[in-house]
């Protein structure tokens, strides 16, 4: 089962003498594209005032439908549709503050914009300005949208939001889940206000051709006196996939499992040179291709875990974000233009050692590394937060130091992914990582930010400069409640022992702070901190008593509660 939707749609002029109305849908002929970005329809509608606001609607309606396909196909459909529709709204507004009209908005590049898209099994509607979009329930015709529109007397009005009116723009979000046969519409104004929801219902039910019921409806209006241009679209739903259909489950159900594998052995194309490493998770092994002689690394799923779908689908996740990712800091996949016949990965192969065998080698490092190394991991980080993954598993063994000096990141197995996690084909909601380097907030079953893989950086940065110790000892993976972790106390990295300035140990304070949102909002903040002294961590050098000595504040504070009790006793009156 695939995502299938029938489109119909028409446009006419009516009684002006230029149509300032746009349209235009989508239907990706790639089963990749269809998966990760949809199908859309779009409808622009320009302002009557304006000579100009036809190349608005136009551009507008054009220009998303080219570059919301173009955007990372790792990115939400919100993101990605907020981002374009922005951009589009940047770039109106410049023109008409670049022509005669910019004291003018009424003559400028405005126009109103509507865009369904159907993603999976999900509606996902994006609206700004009058135009209207309806689902079909029944015998009546439910809007779906707000007018974006103020009314100044019975026959006055003006659009309150439109695009290309503003620098900013605030853009109506609504999303829901789709079922087989639903059909929506959009509209504007110069159609629904001149037919009723009865007429459109029956064209749409009574022609099975949605271009020819688009027709009927727009003649309708016309006939009923409309004096706007007028433009209709409609969709139906056909068919839905399941939510367990994606091109990685389509790997997991097709490929054949690979046979064990042995030094000097040939397989799909390799030659295996020797094992790397050997779990119950997975095996991993040094190969060369024999078309490229390059060498690079095979990984096979565990024998024992070949019944175990969401491992399996996690296990060529790896290779599939790898894809996707280019950074200095990240491992990369290795294309193979050849059929693949077994279920396995390929990445490039590096030579070097873990950052824990480093971390074990160089108990001491000096600051200076340190910095160096964090800030290579973090823009690996970096990365993968623009193309809305988080990494979930950052910790010393999944980052191998070259021979050059590179660090780079080589774990994906554990990454989460919104552009697919809202097609609800990613894995359930488990703790993936390693319980000293995982956020507080996994063990409350929070969901996850950035903020979580800027506090595992920060483990990690504390351990290089303790000496291997960690911020609240091996308590968190055991304080699963708020009150629990409330408990905590952080540990500061000041000793007697090392020379470390007060403010890095501020910056680490923050980084690794049990509440996510009191962490630093950027991994570009954090790195900034670690660098230059932040004047905060500097006044407020001291920390809170009951962090510096516990035992002390509670002894205090019940010396306190003793002599208020003697005082009330002797003083009842009080």
């Amino acid at each position: 089962m695939a995502l299938s939707v029938t489109i119909g749609q028409y446009s006419d002029k009516g009684v002006k003498e230029l149509n300032q109305d746009y349209l235009g849908a989508y239907i990706p002929e790639e089963s990749s594209s269809l998966d990760s970005k949809g199908i859309s329809l779009a409808l622009a509608d320009g302002i009557s005032s304006s000579d100009v606001s036809q190349f608005a609607s136009k551009i507008a309606v054009n220009g998303f439908l080219e570059d919301y396909y173009a955007t990372p196909e790792t990115w939400t459909v919100k993101n990605a549709a907020n981002r374009v529709i922005q951009a589009t709204n940047s770039w109106l507004f410049s023109q008409t503050q670049s022509s005669p009209f910019r004291h003018n908005l009424d003559r400028g590049y405005v126009c109103t914009f509507s865009t369904l898209i159907f993603k999976s099994n999900t509606l996902h509607l994006f609206h700004i300005g009058d135009a209207r979009a309806y689902i079909v329930k029944g015998k009546q015709l439910k809007q779906l949208t707000d007018d974006h529109r103020v009314w100044v007397s019975d026959n006055k009005s003006y659009l309150s939001r439109a695009m290309g009116m503003n620098q900013r723009l605030e853009i109506d979000y609504h999303s829901r889940k789709l079922e087989c046969q639903d059909i929506f519409i959009l509209a504007t104004d110069g159609v629904y206000e001149f037919v009723k929801d009865e007429f459109m219902i029956n064209a749409i039910n009574q022609q099975p051709d949605l271009n020819v019921a688009s027709e009927l409806i727009v003649k309708e209006a016309l006939s009923n006196g409309s004096d706007d241009n007028l433009s209709i679209q409609i969709a139906r739903i056909d068919s839905l996939p399941l939510h367990e259909v994606d091109e990685i489950n389509l790997q997991v159900n097709s490929l054949a499992y690979p046979p064990e594998l042995r030094a000097r052995s040939n397989f799909d194309g390799f030659e295996i040179i020797r094992e790397i490493y050997n779990s119950s998770r997975s095996h991993v092994y040094l190969a060369k291709d024999e078309d490229s002689e390059q060498l690079v690394v095979i990984k096979t799923p565990s024998i024992d875990l070949r019944n175990n779908a969401d491992y399996l689908e996690r296990f060529m996740m790896e290779e599939w974000i790898a894809r996707r990712v280019d950074n200095d800091n990240l491992l990369s996949a290795i294309v193979i233009n050849r059929k693949r016949n077994y279920l396995y990965t390929v990445m490039e192969y590096i030579e070097g050692q873990t950052l824990e065998q480093w971390m074990r080698d160089n108990p001491s490092p000096k600051i200076e590394t340190v910095r160096n190394f964090i800030e290579q991991i973090a823009r690996g980080l970096q990365a993968l937060h623009r193309l809305e993954m988080l990494h979930q598993d950052i910790r010393p063994a999944n980052i191998i130091m070259t021979q050059s000096g590179t660090l780079k990141i080589i774990d994906f197995g554990s990454v989460h992914v919104a552009g697919l996690a809202e097609n609800n084909l990613t894995l359930n909601n488990q703790i993936l990582g390693t319980m000293q380097y995982t956020a507080p907030e996994y063990f409350l079953g929070e969901m996850a930010t950035p903020a979580s893989d800027i506090y595992s950086l920060a483990v990690i940065t504390y351990q290089m400069l303790s000496g291997g110790e960690l911020p609240y000892g091996p308590s968190v993976a055991r304080a699963s409640s708020y009150a629990e972790q409330k408990k905590l106390i952080y540990q500061s990295v000041l000793d007697a022992h090392r020379t470390i300035p007060i403010w890095i140990d501020g910056t680490l304070r923050k980084g690794l702070h049990i509440n996510p949102r009191q962490r630093y909002y950027e991994l570009s903040e954090f790195v900034y901190d670690l660098r230059h002294p932040n004047k905060k961590f500097i006044e407020n050098n001291s920390p809170p008593l009951i962090e510096r000595n516990p035992l002390l504040f509670w002894k205090g504070l019940s010396f306190i509660l003793f002599m208020i009790i003697i005082f009330l006793i002797i003083f009842p009156e009080f």
